[in-house]
C-alpha cells in the first residue's frame, strides 16, 4: 500500500467513528507502526486541513467537514458509486433519481482522467423490475419532513381501501420493487406503522416537530423489528 492510499485508508478509518479512537486500533487496523507510521500519518492530515483531534494517550477524533481531494476512488468503488445511481435512478423518486445522476456527475467531474474513464465504461447495470406503484404526493416533501424530524398528517387507505387520518412522525422510508414504505410512528396507533406511500392521497406540510430524536425513533424501531444495529 503506497502512503497516500495508506492516508485515504485512515481517513477512512477516523470517519467510523463518533468518540475518539486509540492509535494503537487504528495502527492495528491499518498494520503499521504505532510510532514510526501512525503519528507521522495523522500529522501529515493535520498538515493539510483534516481537523484530527486528540494526542498520544487520549485518541484521535476527525470532526465533520473535511472534504477529501479529489485524490482517487478504487475501481470498487467507483463501481459501487456508478451501479448505485443507476438503481436510484430507476426505482426511487424523480427528484432522487435526479439527485443521483447530479452527484455522480459532479464526482466524475473531479476525477482523474483514467479513473473518470473507469466510470464512464462502467459494465454494472440494474436489470428490468416491475413497475412501482405511483404516489398521489411529493415524495420530496416526505424526505424534507424525515431529515428536519417534523410530523405530517395524512389521509391513508388501508388494504380494503378504508381511509383514515393519522397524525405520523416520519423517519425512514424503505424502497422496493414495486412500492415504497414510510417507516413512521403513528399517534392514533401509538406504536410504528409501515404505509405504502401509494395508499396515502394526501399530507400536510410541515407539521410541528415531533419530541423524539429521528436517530431514537430508528435504533427503537431496528429493535422492535429484531434488526441488527451495527
Amino acid at each position: 500500500m503506497s502512503r497516500s492510499e495508506r492516508l485515504l485508508e485512515l481517513l477512512q478509518l477516523l470517519r467510523r467513528y463518533r468518540l475518539p479512537v486509540s492509535g494503537k486500533k487504528l495502527a492495528n487496523d491499518l498494520g503499521v507502526s504505532l510510532r514510526t507510521s501512525l503519528y507521522r500519518d495523522i500529522a501529515s492530515l493535520q498538515a493539510q486541513g483534516a481537523m484530527i483531534e486528540g494526542g498520544r494517550g487520549m485518541g484521535y477524533i476527525l470532526q465533520p467537514g473535511f472534504m477529501l481531494p479529489p485524490l482517487m476512488f478504487s475501481d470498487d468503488e467507483i463501481e459501487a458509486l456508478v451501479l448505485g445511481s443507476r438503481w436510484v435512478s430507476k426505482r426511487a423518486d424523480k427528484q432522487l433519481a435526479s439527485a443521483a445522476s447530479n452527484a455522480l456527475a459532479k464526482i466524475a467531474a473531479v476525477l482523474p482522467k483514467d479513473l473518470r474513464g473507469n466510470m464512464d465504461n462502467n459494465a454494472l447495470f440494474v436489470g428490468p423490475h416491475d413497475t412501482v406503484s405511483p404516489e398521489d404526493i411529493d415524495l420530496g416533501l416526505v424526505r424534507k419532513a424525515i431529515r428536519t424530524g417534523h410530523k405530517l398528517s395524512i389521509t391513508y387507505s388501508d388494504q380494503e381501501g378504508v381511509e383514515s387520518q393519522r397524525t405520523i412522525w416520519p423517519f425512514a422510508i424503505g424502497f422496493f420493487e414495486t412500492s415504497r414504505l414510510l417507516v413512521s410512528w403513528c399517534e392514533l396507533r401509538d406504536d410504528f406503522r409501515h404505509f405504502r406511500t401509494d395508499r396515502i392521497s394526501s399530507l400536510s406540510w410541515p407539521g410541528p416537530q415531533y419530541p423524539r430524536s429521528k436517530q431514537a425513533l430508528l435504533r427503537e424501531w431496528r429493535k422492535a423489528q429484531g434488526i441488527p444495529t451495527r
